[in-house]
C-alpha cells in the first residue's frame, strides 16, 4: 500500500512524499535539508528510503534541496530540460545536479520507477518550464497540480483519471486585491501564469471531477491572502452549485504550510 505525506507546502517550502514500506519518492523539495531530514525522522524514516525526486519547476520553493540530495545522498532528480537549466541558473541551489542524478524527462511521455508509472504534464505558470505529475500504483492514480496560473484541458483530463489530487489553491481574490501587495505582484499572482485563486481551484475540480475521486488536498494556501477556512468555504459553495457535497462524494482537506500532515493511505 502506498501512503502521502505533506512536508511542506507553500512560499516557504513545497515537498510532497509518496512512499511504500520498500521506497519513496518526493515531488518538488523546497524545504531545507535539515528540516527535510528532521520530518522524515518524525515518521520513522531516513533519506535513504528516497529513490527519486520529481521536480515541478525550477522556483526556490520547489527546489531548495535537489542538488544535495543528487550530491550528497545519490538521489536521482526528474525534470524536463527546462527546469533542470533553470535550476543550473538559480543562486539557490548551491549544490547543482550532475551527472547519472541530472535525469530529464518529456511532458506526456510516461516513464518509470520502481512499480510506479509516472507522468508529466504542463501546468502554466512564470518559471522555465511547470509541469504537474500524475502518479500510477495498484489500479490507482494520485495527480498534483500546484503553481497554475490558469485552468486547462490539460488539467482536467488529468483530474478526470484522479483517485488522489493535491491542488493548489493559492489565494481568495478580494483579500489579495484589497491586501498590501504592490500592483505589478498582485498582477502576477492573479495572471494566467501566476497561481490559481479558491474559485479557480474550486471551479476546476468541480468541471472535471470523476467518481473516482476519494480525496483531495488544497496546497500551497497564500499566508497573506488566504486562510484555509476560506478556501474550504469557496470549495464547499461551488461544489453545492455543481450538485456535490464536499466531504460526502469525496473528502476535501487543506495542507499546511510548515507543518507535516498525518499519513495518508492511499
Amino acid at each position: 500500500m502506498f501512503k502521502f505525506i505533506c512536508l511542506g507546502s507553500g512560499s516557504s517550502g513545497n515537498c510532497y512524499l509518496l512512499f511504500s514500506e520498500n521506497y519513496g519518492i518526493l515531488i518538488d523539495a523546497g524545504i531545507g535539508i535539515r528540516i527535510l531530514k528532521k520530518h522524515l525522522r518524525t515518521f520513522g524514516m531516513g533519506l535513504d528510503r528516497i529513490k527519486a525526486v520529481l521536480i515541478t519547476h525550477d522556483h526556490a520553493d520547489h527546489i531548495k534541496a535537489a542538488g544535495y540530495l543528487s550530491k550528497d545522498y545519490n538521489v536521482p532528480i526528474y525534470a524536463t530540460h527546462e527546469v533542470h537549466q533553470g535550476i543550473d541558473r538559480n543562486y539557490c541551489v548551491t549544490t547543482k545536479i550532475q551527472g547519472p542524478n541530472r535525469v530529464e524527462i518529456q511532458k506526456n511521455v510516461p516513464f518509470q520507477i520502481e512499480d510506479l508509472e509516472i507522468m508529466a504534464f504542463d501546468v502554466p505558470h512564470d518559471s522555465s518550464d511547470n509541469v504537474g505529475y500524475s502518479v500510477s500504483f495498484e489500479g490507482k492514480t494520485f495527480c498534483l497540480i500546484t503553481d497554475a496560473g490558469a485552468p486547462t484541458l490539460e488539467m482536467e483530463e488529468q483530474i478526470k483519471n484522479a483517485d488522489y489530487l493535491v491542488l493548489e489553491s493559492n489565494h481568495d481574490t478580494d483579500m489579495l486585491m484589497m491586501g498590501p501587495y504592490p500592483a505589478h505582484l498582485k498582477g502576477r499572482i492573479s495572471g494566467g501564469r501566476g497561481h490559481l485563486s479558491n474559485r479557480q481551484a474550486a471551479e476546476l475540480l468541480a468541471r472535471s471531477v470523476s467518481e473516482k475521486m476519494k480525496q483531495v488536498w488544497l496546497c500551497h494556501l497564500s499566508e497573506e491572502n488566504n486562510h484555509p477556512e476560506l478556501a474550504k468555504k469557496t470549495m464547499d459553495s461551488v461544489l453545492r452549485s455543481y450538485g456535490m457535497i464536499m466531504n460526502k462524494d469525496f473528502r476535501v482537506d487543506v495542507l499546511r504550510r510548515k507543518i507535516p500532515s498525518e499519513i495518508h493511505d492511499l
